[in-house]
């Protein structure tokens, strides 16, 4: 039996965008840590800020592309805010587009 490896689910996440900003979740630095065991994933990510509206549209669209994935037969999205996000986060080429 195959495995699930973190890169497959980073690249599903990778489908996940912000609606406000237009970039995926990955390349704003929004994905903190993602622990597979066996077929279910566990996702520790942020928000841009703690009064995010799309708080729960986000959540969804993270848990839903993880779970799109053949394997993954269940995703847990834990929400924190430590450490807080910053521009800083981002990947380079999102900081560029937003120089």
């Amino acid at each position: 039996m195959a495995n699930i490896t973190k890169e497959e689910i980073m690249e599903k996440l990778g489908t996940v965008i912000d609606p406000e900003l237009g970039v995926d979740v990955v390349n704003l630095g929004l994905i903190y840590n993602v622990d597979v065991n066996d077929t279910e994933v566990a996702v520790r990510m942020t928000l841009t800020t703690p009064g995010c509206p799309l708080h729960d549209t986000m959540i969804n669209g993270v848990k839903t592309a993880v779970e799109q994935h053949p394997l993954v037969s269940k995703c847990e999205v834990n929400l924190t805010w430590e450490p807080a996000w910053s521009p800083d986060m981002m990947s380079d080429k999102v900081r560029s587009m937003f120089a």
